[in-house]
């Protein structure tokens, strides 16, 4: 786990690289399509701001966020796409002012958040650098749709040590979700960090089950934006392939991921 400033500063220019996109759009493009079906670039936006107000709750009103619990596990499979057309049925300067209010409370929160304080989550509870790194994670995620959805190009940066790191400790939530056993060893994972340089490593260097190839793919297929079959990722063993099939960084039901390029 990286220096909990080190995780919040990040997070902080995450959301200002993915603001700098959204932060002059028209009307038009706000309604624009992302890769997610039926989200529009307001649907994203409005579902993070949703989150981190749920984020909030957890850090400051846990009798709050128990309700919130409450009402998502009584619609599991809409509360997320229901939070989010909430949010998106809003005019877009609203939204955008709804988001920039939300994350600088959450950010001042984790700040201020005492040392080795837990919060409850929809997954397992979290320490506050865990919540700002899984908050990175959803940005960096969210973004790329939003980038995906306008046309833009994002270049990778070392952020996404955070995401990669985050993908690595979730490998046994997504078996958990999925009703299934999860692996009892330990997988070894190398990632080439965007710059080319170095090794982003994670797991016993003599684990036979494993896991190589670009972090920007790893992240990718870890927050379901593309397919396996579209990424640069190579298993070795038949633990770590079947997890690249399956994995998920974010809490929450299964996701179905993306379809490989090409397919309807």
């Amino acid at each position: 786990m990286s220096d909990p400033a080190v995780v919040l500063d990040d997070l902080r220019s995450e959301s200002e690289e993915l603001d700098r996109l959204v932060g002059q759009l028209s009307p038009e493009r706000w309604a624009a399509p992302t890769p997610a079906p039926r989200w529009t670039v307001a649907h994203q936006i409005a579902h993070l701001a949703w989150t981190d107000r749920a984020a909030l709750l957890a850090l400051t009103d846990s009798d709050a966020f128990g309700a919130e619990t409450a009402r998502a596990l009584a619609a599991p499979n809409t509360f997320v796409d229901d939070g989010a057309a909430e949010g998106a049925a809003l005019p877009p300067d609203e939204l955008l002012a709804r988001w920039r209010t939300g994350r600088d409370a959450l950010h001042t929160a984790l700040r201020h958040a005492p040392a080795g304080s837990r919060f409850p989550w929809y997954g397992p509870p979290m320490s506050a650098t865990a919540m700002a790194t899984a908050r990175l994670m959803e940005t960096w995620a969210h973004g790329q749709d939003v980038a995906d959805a306008l046309g833009a190009e994002r270049r990778p940066t070392d952020r996404l040590r955070h995401v990669a790191w985050i993908g690595v400790r979730a490998r046994d939530y997504a078996y958990l979700v999925r009703g299934l056993p999860a692996p009892t060893a330990p997988f070894r994972v190398e990632l080439t960090p965007p710059d080319g340089t170095g090794l982003w490593s994670y797991g016993p260097e003599d684990a036979p089950q494993r896991i190589t190839g670009p972090a920007l793919d790893f992240c990718l297929l870890v927050t379901q934006r593309a397919h396996r079959d579209d990424l640069a990722l190579r298993a070795e063993g038949p633990d770590a392939d079947t997890w690249l099939s399956i994995a998920q960084a974010f809490a929450g039901p299964a996701g179905p991921g993306r379809a490989p390029k090409g397919t309807a």
